[in-house]
């Protein structure tokens, strides 16, 4: 009855460290593009490039990431001296039993003082 424990266990941690090898990078990539988002909003609301401009760049550095997101899907909106920035995006994490989607959600919002 141990060594049935013992592999139930062992075949548990195993589980684990194969989702989390899975997963983790997402977040990873998520975490680095929000962090582009938040650093190149403060330097957008101050430069004259249209919306769709903005859109493109931060479309090319989400593939640069892997992540799936286009211009279209990124709504930038410029407000006075806001600009706002959000997308919504998933990703599908390939699982040998049953596949599943995380959803993700970037905005930030910045005002030119």
């Amino acid at each position: 009855m141990g060594k049935v424990k013992s592999l139930f266990g062992l075949a548990v941690i195993i589980v684990l460290v194969f989702l989390a090898w899975k997963i983790a990078p997402v977040y990873y990539a998520n975490y680095q593009f929000e962090d582009y988002l938040d650093t190149q909003a403060k330097v957008e609301s101050y430069s004259q490039h249209t919306e769709f401009d903005i859109a493109t760049t931060f479309a090319k550095r989400a593939q640069e990431l892997g992540i799936p997101l286009t211009a279209s899907q990124i709504k930038v909106a410029r407000v006075g001296n806001e600009l706002t920035i959000e997308a919504d995006y998933a990703v599908t994490i390939d699982v040998p039993i049953h596949p599943f989607d995380l959803n993700f959600h970037v905005a930030t919002k910045n005002r030119r003082i």
